[in-house]
């Protein structure tokens, strides 16, 4: 087994919603306290119906929007954590299945009970609620502030 894969501790999902942002900084705080890495994933797929419209960006570019929104919150939220290791990491496909793939080794798996896919009312979204019946390690839905 490599050292990253030993070494996982904490994932957290990180779409960009306020709801990531708050289990982001929930993960990062508590890896302060013990120690632990934390890797920061964004998954990120072309949605079904894309194409439809008017304008449309190509595949890279899509990529390519996504590691910039990715970098710019990851890198927002963690300058007031300066002392805990973070790695980014941008997967394309479906993010629960990704966040599940991603945590199979973790401590801990960290998510917002509402993403950017997530319709007003839901207690949890479709992802979180994934995660939660589907995880093979402990799983923090962290709901607060949208």
């Amino acid at each position: 087994m490599s050292n990253r894969i030993q070494n996982r501790g904490i994932v957290v999902g990180v779409d960009g919603s306020a709801s990531s942002k708050q289990a982001l900084a929930w993960a990062l705080r508590y890896a302060e306290t013990t120690g632990l890495p934390v890797t920061a994933v964004l998954a990120w797929e072309i949605p079904a119906n894309y194409g439809t419209a008017a304008m449309v960006l190509p595949a890279a570019e899509f990529a390519d929007e996504a590691r910039s929104s990715h970098k710019q919150v990851v890198d927002e939220v963690a300058a007031a954590f300066p002392q805990v290791h973070v790695e980014s990491r941008i997967v394309e496909g479906h993010p629960a299945r990704i966040l599940l793939k991603e945590a199979e080794h973790a401590q801990l798996l960290v998510v917002g009970s509402r993403g950017h896919g997530g319709f007003v009312g839901a207690v949890l979204g479709s992802v979180s609620q994934y995660c939660v019946t589907h995880a093979e390690c402990p799983v923090l839905v962290l709901r607060g502030v949208e």
